[in-house]
């Protein structure tokens, strides 16, 4: 193949008590990346969105994740990347993820597909450290492979994809404004209380449990989060009367998306994804703040083909 064409989903990072351990990909939202051979030996990105990114080589993601395959595989010749992206930076759906793993996926696949998955996960973790500093892969893996992913480690990259259970479904609010993964990094305190850590293992345990079950009680019992939430709750609009009145509605439970200010709910069923997204409706219509809703199943398959 001289040129491919990916949709590359967006995720939800975290999913309230796994902080950079935990994330799913969504089905209905993500990025097009093509992906052409070029003879130059060289990165040329472009852009057909209206976010301004910017196009050097080591300031963008896809960029530095390319330009990193490029350079060890030492090829001799190079990439043209044309990115339309339909995920708002900043918006902690994994924009600069999806970017990141559709970019590497595509190059994988003009290659002969001769890199493995962690190659694969290697190569988009440089390009999300762009966005983020640092490397983390909560977003990127469940990107690329799709699914629940758990990271239990990063030294090496040690991840395991759970089962989805098959009635799970998300609901997102993701309000247009602008949260810096890195930005929303800096706000967390370095250390914790030893009772709300112990607090927090017995969920992410409890969460973990709960997908290999399908056992929605448990899962909704462990969707709590007491070490990060607190934290970055005052940086989202509404984000209590989001929280509150969804799981009022029935919701399983409701978090911050990755560093915000997306917000999501995971649910039973479609028919109550898309009540818990009325109720964010009724909240959001009232701030004169733009707004996105997104209801979605669990992407299974992570990046896909849709044009050779």
């Amino acid at each position: 193949m001289e040129q491919i064409k990916v949709f590359s989903p967006a995720s939800v990072a975290n999913l309230s008590c796994g902080f950079d351990v935990l994330g799913l990909a969504l089905d209905s939202k993500g990025d097009d990346i093509m992906v052409k051979k070029i003879k130059r030996k060289e990165i040329i990105l472009i852009h057909t969105d209206n976010y301004n990114l910017p196009l050097t080589v080591n300031e963008n993601v896809s960029g530095k994740a390319a330009q990193a395959i490029l350079d060890d595989l030492n090829l001799d010749f190079g990439f043209e990347i044309t990115t339309h992206k339909n995920i708002h930076p900043g918006s902690g759906i994994g924009s600069s993820s999806s970017s990141a793993t559709g970019t590497v996926f595509a190059i994988n696949q003009l290659l002969g597909n001769i890199l493995s998955e962690q190659q694969q996960l290697h190569y988009s973790l440089i390009g999300e450290h762009v966005a983020s500093g640092s490397f983390h892969a909560d977003n990127v893996a469940p990107s690329l492979l799709g699914g629940i992913i758990l990271i239990r480690g990063y030294n090496p990259l040690d991840y395991i994809k759970l089962p989805v259970p098959s009635e799970l479904w998300v609901s997102v609010i993701t309000p247009k404004i602008q949260i810096k993964t890195y930005d929303a990094r800096r706000v967390l305190k370095q250390k914790v209380m030893l009772k709300n850590a112990i607090q927090q293992c017995g969920n992410l345990a409890g969460l973990v449990a709960g997908f290999y079950r399908s056992d929605y009680e448990l899962i909704s019992r462990s969707l709590v989060d007491v070490l990060i939430e607190p934290q970055r709750a005052v940086l989202i609009p509404k984000f209590t009367d989001l929280k509150k009145k969804s799981i009022a509605a029935g919701a399983l439970g409701t978090g911050i998306s990755g560093s915000g200010p997306s917000v999501f709910s995971l649910c039973k069923g479609e028919e109550n994804a898309k009540k818990i997204s009325e109720v964010f409706n009724s909240i959001y219509k009232k701030t004169g703040i733009e707004y996105e809703l997104i209801v979605s199943k669990v992407n299974e398959k992570g990046v896909k083909i849709i044009q050779e």
